[in-house]
């Protein structure tokens, strides 16, 4: 990919072919950045006016916002790279909250000596996940350290979106008889990216799940159907969500091992690695709670949606929590024996997102 795929209507060769400390300095090479790369790619109206802050139209609504940092080594893995990842997490997080995205500011901070090729390759990959929800990308900003000192690449991003009126989806809502949902098969992204991290060749292909889920929580309320929760697993996968949601609505969730979806690729490498898939990242993934008289009609939407590709029934919540007892995820095994599901101490894999 060259600087021509941003359609420049002045197209300068670039001077460098890697980032060098200059650029980001705030001189003469910061701007060439700026109106070679980052112009090009992700210019719109707020962008093109060339401020410390951008400023937009904000329509009727509540104002939803969520901040995330990117750390995912390598930058590029199979269905996916750092920029793909950085826009499509942060739709979720807003999406989660029941809000449609609306603009996108992005921080990079580069490693001196990346190929301008890889950054270009990232820049654009963010262009199309922000242009395919509909996303402005309205400002950011841009350091460089040392050769060595920030493996190539980290991206920070803060979303905003606008919450609808009479829309309120947080843990609290939830409540016991509740159906837990899954929008498809677990872990993938987690292995696509220990994968290509330890250049291992796993049987069968495998991308990570990396995708937007605002369209499919749009979906939801066109059907009528408004989660008491929704919840993306990212770090930690289903089993961290899960206890975070059961601690934070003081509920218990009973869910069953065999309802779970895990593709047989996943299954399979987890057990090479010796991880448990109920831990292993997604993301493109959604948990939803919702109303048991609504769960047939959500299962049905989902189906019928391109980002829930195995949309399944796994588990209940229950009305046996005592009272002042924190929540407990409870799993009841292909066995027929139930044991806790617990929240991980720790990352069973660091640096996937």
């Amino acid at each position: 990919m060259t600087t021509r795929d941003f359609d420049l209507a002045c197209p300068v060769p670039l001077r460098h072919r890697t980032v060098q400390l200059a650029h980001g300095g705030g001189g003469r090479l910061s701007r060439e950045l700026v109106e070679q790369i980052f112009m090009p790619a992700f210019g719109g109206a707020a962008l093109s006016a060339r401020h410390d802050s951008a400023v937009v139209e904000a329509p009727k609504g509540r104002i939803a916002m969520t901040t995330d940092g990117y750390v995912v080594r390598p930058l590029f893995f199979p269905g996916g790279d750092i920029g793909k990842l950085a826009v499509c997490g942060t739709i979720n997080d807003l999406a989660m909250a029941g809000a449609t995205p609306r603009w996108l500011t992005v921080a990079f901070v580069l490693e001196e000596g990346l190929p301008m090729a890889d950054l270009i390759r990232v820049v654009a990959s963010m262009r199309d996940a922000a242009r395919a929800s509909g996303m402005e990308i309205v400002t950011g900003d841009t350091k460089v350290v040392d050769r060595g000192k920030g493996d190539g690449m980290f991206v920070t991003t803060t979303g905003v979106g606008i919450v609808p009126e009479g829309i309120t989806i947080e843990p609290r809502a939830v409540r016991p008889g509740d159906e837990v949902l899954v929008s498809g098969d677990l872990g993938r992204h987690g292995i696509a990216v220990l994968s290509m991290r330890e250049g291992l060749t796993i049987s069968g292909a495998l991308e990570s799940d990396c995708a937007p889920l605002d369209g499919l929580v749009a979906a939801l309320f066109s059907a009528g159907v408004v989660p008491h929760c929704l919840r993306d697993p990212t770090r930690g996968g289903l089993a961290s969500a899960l206890n975070e949601i059961a601690l934070d609505a003081g509920v218990d969730i009973e869910i069953d091992e065999r309802a779970v979806p895990v593709n047989e690729t996943v299954a399979g490498a987890c057990e090479l690695f010796g991880l448990d898939p109920l831990y292993v990242a997604c993301e493109g993934r959604l948990v939803a709670f919702v109303p048991e008289e609504h769960a047939a009609a959500a299962i049905e939407v989902m189906r019928a949606h391109p980002a829930a590709p195995e949309p399944a029934r796994i588990g209940t919540v229950l009305d046996n929590a005592a009272p002042g007892r924190a929540g407990r995820v409870t799993l009841r095994s292909r066995l027929g024996t139930n044991r806790l599901l617990d929240i991980p101490a720790g990352e069973q894999l660091p640096r996937i997102c």
